[in-house]
């Protein structure tokens, strides 16, 4: 198992990025409108499923584009990672 260490750590810095990032544009949206309308979307995954909900038919549809991204993603992994029998 050697080399895991160094994913390990690309991987949390790749979510604190994340973080980041996502603080930066909060910051930058909320000094940027002075008000107005917002819309949301969620994409929640349980195994290959996903689960959208939207604000608005606009969110709701990039939510189910992206939802779709992720389980033909997901379908993938699990096809092309599956072992062999023997």
């Amino acid at each position: 198992m050697e080399g895991w260490e160094g994913l390990v750590g690309v991987g949390f810095l790749l979510v604190l990025a994340g973080i980041v990032l996502i603080v930066i544009g909060m910051i930058a949206g909320a000094l940027r409108s002075g008000g107005g309308e917002a819309e949301a979307g969620a994409v929640v995954i349980i195994g290959p499923i996903p689960i959208i909900v939207g604000s608005s038919g606009r969110a709701a549809l990039l939510a189910a584009v992206i939802g779709a991204v992720l389980m033909a993603l997901a379908l993938a992994m699990i096809l092309l990672l599956r072992r062999p029998p023997g």
